[in-house]
């Protein structure tokens, strides 16, 4: 028997952040007319919003969500670079971890540097330049019903939206597991995992002179979880942010960040903070939790809905994994929509999803169940997954390209894990233990030392 198609001509896509946007303009590309909901006022600006709390932090653009963006607005990269988004190549930064320096004579995958605001506001012009979509704000979703056409949004004027698809991309706040236990019954499985990391960033002005370093990263281990990264942005200014686990999360104020960057176990980025000049105060931020919704387990799931981003799963925002999972979650969209989706279209999608988001979620909460703020320990398969990560970052850091720029292919999301048992990478690390790794990598020269 073959499904019958399923025809969609009104989406409404509840948020407007990175994840909401994309799937605009994936449904927009489709054919579709689009309606985006946002409860902000400031949507389309380059000020940070309080939907958005995280959007005072770095944000690094990671190689596979610029190119998935490209593939929605094709010269977004240019219009990033226009307004001073910084582009490196992240194997060219200082980056501490556990086992030394990384080398630097590796290439990646270029990224952009750029303010969380700044990257929304060039997203979001994008989207109101394409067809048949309209961006409302401000205005919340307040609930959702059936209707003849498929589905009604409730919104907080009292007014309705009738659409054949809605996605929820409202993020971490997002009512759609209530809305769902009161349409279907159905109960939605919930996965945490909460190291209880906190970071705080400050934004500074100046040239630290760092020669040809593009930035510096420390990273925090869990004999040492404090730590920090330095990166440039738009407008000739850095961001220095530190983070911590547990009872050695940054404090609130000025006077405690300045404190705490004397206390990582490097001193690059006390030196970097001392030679530029702080514009603000210092912002905290705590909600880092990897939170994922098991929405793809429903055997029932309903056609016309579907839930993407942050909404769907929630990554600890230090790993910068979130905004390019949603851009892929989004052109798995376009693709159904453009093919024509039919029966049981959405289950099928919200399971692709999922798996969209494994290896992002394997990645992120298998580094944080190391730590011991996080009440999970690593279970034997991530154990063992952490082992060997680790064997591959003291290749890298003795010198080892071919670990270098593995561990950055499956980061960026460019590089499938399986390549992380490559035979050459096996062979390197029998031949470390036995015969030696070589000399490790030295500390990047242009870093200050104090």
């Amino acid at each position: 028997m073959v499904n019958a198609r399923i025809s969609v001509e009104h989406v409404v896509v509840i948020g407007a952040s990175a994840a909401g946007l994309f799937a605009a303009a994936a449904a927009s590309g489709a054919g579709a007319r689009v309606t985006v909901l946002e409860r902000d006022e400031t949507i389309g600006t380059a000020q940070p919003r309080y939907g958005v709390p995280q959007g005072r932090h770095p944000h690094v653009f990671l190689h596979r969500g610029l190119q998935a963006a490209e593939e929605f607005f094709p010269g977004l990269r240019d219009d990033l670079m226009a307004v001073g988004a910084r582009p490196f190549d992240t194997a060219k930064l200082a980056w501490l971890g556990e086992n030394g320096w990384s080398t630097r004579n590796a290439s990646s995958y270029q990224v952009l540097s750029t303010t969380r605001p700044r990257l929304e506001a060039c997203i979001a012009a994008r989207v109101a330049e394409l067809p048949w979509v309209t961006i409302r704000n401000p205005v919340t979703a307040t609930g959702l019903t059936r209707s003849a056409r498929g589905w009604s949004v409730i919104l907080s004027d009292g007014s309705t939206l009738d659409a054949e698809l809605v996605v929820d991309a409202s993020g971490r706040t997002s009512r759609f597991r209530r809305w769902l236990t009161e349409l279907a019954g159905d109960a939605v499985r919930t996965t945490e995992v909460d190291a209880k990391i906190g970071y705080s960033t400050r934004v500074y002005e100046g040239d630290p002179d760092l020669a040809d370093v593009p930035g510096v990263v420390i990273g925090p281990t869990p004999e040492a979880p404090r730590g920090g990264l330095a990166l440039p942005v738009e407008g000739g200014r850095w961001m220095i942010m530190v983070l911590g686990m547990g009872e050695h999360r940054p404090p609130r104020g000025n006077a405690g960040f300045d404190e705490f960057l004397t206390q990582l176990r490097d001193p690059a980025l006390a030196g970097i903070a001392a030679r530029l000049n702080p514009v603000g105060d210092a912002m905290v931020y705590r909600q880092t939790s990897n939170v994922r919704h098991h929405y793809e387990a429903l055997p029932n799931w309903p056609d016309g809905l579907l839930v993407a981003g942050d909404a769907l799963c929630a990554f600890n925002p230090v790993y910068g994994q979130g905004i390019s999972v949603a851009a892929a979650e989004a052109l798995a969209l376009r693709e159904v929509l453009r093919d024509g989706p039919t029966t049981g279209w959405s289950r099928r999608l919200m399971t692709r999803f999922a798996d969209l988001a494994e290896t992002p979620w394997s990645i992120c909460t298998g580094q944080d169940r190391r730590y011991r703020s996080c009440p999970d320990d690593p279970t034997r398969l991530e154990h063992l997954s952490n082992q060997w990560a680790l064997q591959l970052g003291r290749l890298q850091a003795h010198g080892n390209l071919r670990a270098a720029r593995t561990l950055s292919g499956v980061y960026h999301l460019m590089t499938p894990t399986r390549q992380l048992f490559h035979p050459a990478l096996i062979a390197a690390s029998v031949a470390g233990r036995f015969r030696g790794y070589g000399p490790l990598t030295a500390r990047p020269a242009g870093l200050p030392a104090a």
